[in-house]
């Protein structure tokens, strides 16, 4: 027999939310840092308070530092984060605001790139700007307008092209095109086209520095049940690929609307299956040298955590070694921002994007404690 999938009704969903703990945001002297827990060797330290962080992107770095550009979804803003020369935050200031989710960042050639929903905006020559920042230049302004998975996450390739992905505006719909893609274009907006189908809502995606090919996170649709189906790492190493979505989940798991249409085995399975509603999304190849070197040329995943589960999971920072091209693994590499409770888990923390800094240690972002921790190798 044939179960119909779990569509649980509005009032179920209000109930579940207001039974689940909430958590204020904490002060700078009441992060419990302590709480979170590293492989031996490894410390966690606060770098920086800005408010709600999600995409982080590494700008000019000379002798004396350098600057980390955050976009802040939630209020608007995006932020300069100004670093000396041993790598401490110096300072934060706003140079964009007003805008609608500006989750995205991305920085090239001395321009930032802010992505906000339907619209690609650049900032000349932002580095000696922070003070005045300049008014931006439209790149782009045709993308989707709806907000249901319209926040972005954007950088640019190997290839001189900025990434883009279009997230399906729904749970699971077949929307059409440029819908459930990643785009890619050249930095001025022009030549647009779509580089991979088929993906739901990808946060976070990078470059293998060993052959410039595409990996990326993607999340899940809702309501399948507590446990699937899985969030997924994918490889795209060449354009036209298509991920399955809203046809087949994970791989294996035929869509209950959409999956008579597609057999699962015309899409490309995932590099490594996830964690059922971790929403995976920030990711980077970790190419720094100050870590061992087990832990390089992998990839390193801000799980932000579930929301329509009653045992949470996620929140925390995750590894995917990658050997000879393929996903070799996936473990825990932080964890400890959420918390054990008889309602199921209690979050202070939510990790949404991971940067490495010029001497190798790796910044985490957390939209929810408003704070951007540093974790560093102390050795053994």
């Amino acid at each position: 027999m044939r179960f119909a999938p779990f569509r649980p009704h509005l009032w179920f969903i209000v109930l579940v939310a207001w039974l689940m703990p909430t958590s204020p945001v904490l002060a700078e002297d009441a992060l419990p840092l302590e709480k979170i827990r590293l492989p031996p060797g490894f410390s966690i330290a606060l770098w920086t308070r800005v408010d709600n962080p999600r995409q982080m992107a590494l700008g000019a770095r000379d002798a004396t530092g350098g600057t980390v550009y955050v976009g802040s979804m939630r209020a608007g803003r995006v932020h300069a984060v100004r670093f000396d020369s041993r790598h401490q935050a110096s300072g934060v200031s706003t140079v964009a605001s007003g805008l609608t989710l500006p989750s995205g960042v991305a920085w090239r050639d001395g321009a930032l790139y802010v992505a906000a929903v339907d619209r690609i905006l650049r900032y000349a020559d932002i580095d000696r700007r922070l003070a005045n920042p300049p008014a931006p230049v439209v790149v782009r302004n045709t993308l989707p307008r709806q907000n249901e998975h319209g926040w972005k996450f954007i950088a640019f390739g190997p290839d001189g092209k900025l990434y883009v992905p279009v997230g399906a505006p729904c749970n699971s719909c077949a929307p059409g095109e440029p819908y459930a893609s990643i785009l890619r274009m050249d930095a001025d907006g022009s030549n647009a086209e779509i580089y991979a189908r088929g993906v739901r809502n990808s946060i976070g995606f990078d470059w293998d520095p060993a052959d410039g090919t595409l990996w990326f996170t993607d999340n899940g649709r809702d309501w399948l049940g507590p446990d699937a189906p899985p969030d997924e790492l994918n490889h795209a190493p060449r354009p036209g690929l298509d991920f399955g979505f809203p046809f087949c989940h994970g791989g294996e798991i035929a869509d209950p609307d959409f999956g008579k249409a597609r057999r699962c085995d015309e899409f490309i399975p995932p590099a490594q299956k996830l964690g059922a509603h971790v929403a995976a999304l920030g990711m980077r190849f970790y190419v720094g040298n100050q870590f061992p070197e087990a832990y390089r040329h992998s990839i390193f995943i801000a799980e932000h955590g579930s929301w329509n589960r009653w045992q949470k999971v996620g929140y925390r920072i995750t590894r995917v070694p990658i050997r000879n091209g393929k996903a070799a693994g996936y473990e825990v590499f932080a964890e400890g921002w959420l918390e054990d409770s008889l309602l199921g888990g209690s979050a202070w923390g939510r990790p949404s994007d991971v940067l490495a800094l010029p001497d190798g240690s790796l910044l985490v972002a957390d939209d929810q404690a408003n704070a951007i921790y540093r974790i560093s190798w102390r050795g053994r």
